[in-house]
């Protein structure tokens, strides 16, 4: 997290913060969560202060969430409680770790990465296990909707290397057949990559997953994709820890199948964007030559 200036419209969020934190604050770390909000850390918190009317709805959302997962996560999430006021604003203790990135999976012993696939297990054993109809009540909704097929083709597949695109089209033709999700809806994080997890490198133990904002209800298989932006690997034992978790017997093709079509749904969304598409192609060509 880098320092940054204090810009001037923030200088009443700070005030805000002076009586929560006393007379010395510390150093106060200002970082923007895209034009949404501004966040402030400081003494190990976390501040986020919503800069509009829909950020501020996501955020009331996701304190809702937390209030159910919270107490059934075996993992920590961020305890987060709400400031009301002219200019509300969140809190919660920060959660020590670094993002966990395939390289750093890489070097991680097979005994540390079996533990971290069994606590990313019953960490979605336990959200899973949630009352889907409550969590509806208290405003989660389903979870983004991937671009249908025909839009996917015609912006991703253009965008590959001649060599894949047969493969994606295959994927998307597969993931076009797939039947419906055989254990149904439930709520879920979907968005469990490493970028959303406090890693202790150092103990190769998982401290906490964060980032509930865009999570809701969902296909069961479907929470499953992200873990492969971190490994492959990971998602296997994931997958094996969860069916001895929950009894539940997992369609790793489906996996597979969802896993490659969101890659193409990314880069298709990058195309039509008009932004940097390098990444996204990256991410899909490494999945397409697993075919």
């Amino acid at each position: 997290m880098v320092e940054q200036p204090v810009w001037a419209d923030e200088a009443a969020m700070v005030a805000a913060l002076r009586p929560l934190l006393g007379d010395d604050p510390g150093t106060l770390q200002f970082f923007r969560s895209g034009w949404d909000s501004v966040a402030i850390a400081a003494r190990e918190r976390i501040f986020k202060f919503p800069r509009h009317q829909r950020a501020l709805a996501a955020l009331r959302r996701e304190a809702a969430i937390l209030a159910f997962v919270g107490p059934v996560s075996p993992v920590p999430v961020p305890r987060l409680v709400l400031h009301a006021g002219e200019r509300p604003f969140s809190e919660h203790p920060a959660i020590p770790g670094e993002h966990l990135l395939a390289a750093q999976y890489d070097g991680l012993a097979p005994a540390r990465r079996q533990a971290l696939a069994e606590a990313l297990a019953a960490f979605h054993a336990a959200t899973h296990s949630l009352n889907v109809g409550q969590l509806t009540a208290a405003g989660t909704g389903p979870v983004e909707a991937w671009s249908p097929p025909e839009i996917v083709e015609r912006h991703a597949v253009p965008a590959l290397p001649a060599p894949e695109r047969q493969r994606a089209v295959d994927i998307i033709a597969t993931y076009t057949a797939l039947p419906p999700d055989p254990y149904g809806m439930v709520y879920g994080h979907f968005d469990a990559h490493g970028w959303n997890m406090a890693f202790d490198l150092a103990a190769g133990r998982l401290n906490g997953i964060y980032d509930f904002a865009d999570s809701g209800i969902g296909p069961l298989h479907r929470d499953f994709v992200c873990s492969a932006f971190i490994s492959w690997d990971l998602t296997q034992r994931l997958l094996t820890a969860y069916e001895a978790q929950t009894g539940r017997a997992l369609d790793r093709q489906r996996v597979h199948t969802l896993i490659g079509y969101h890659r193409l749904w990314e880069l298709a969304a990058a195309v039509q964007a008009g932004g940097e598409v390098d990444e996204m192609v990256h991410a899909a060509q490494d999945w397409l030559d697993r075919q």
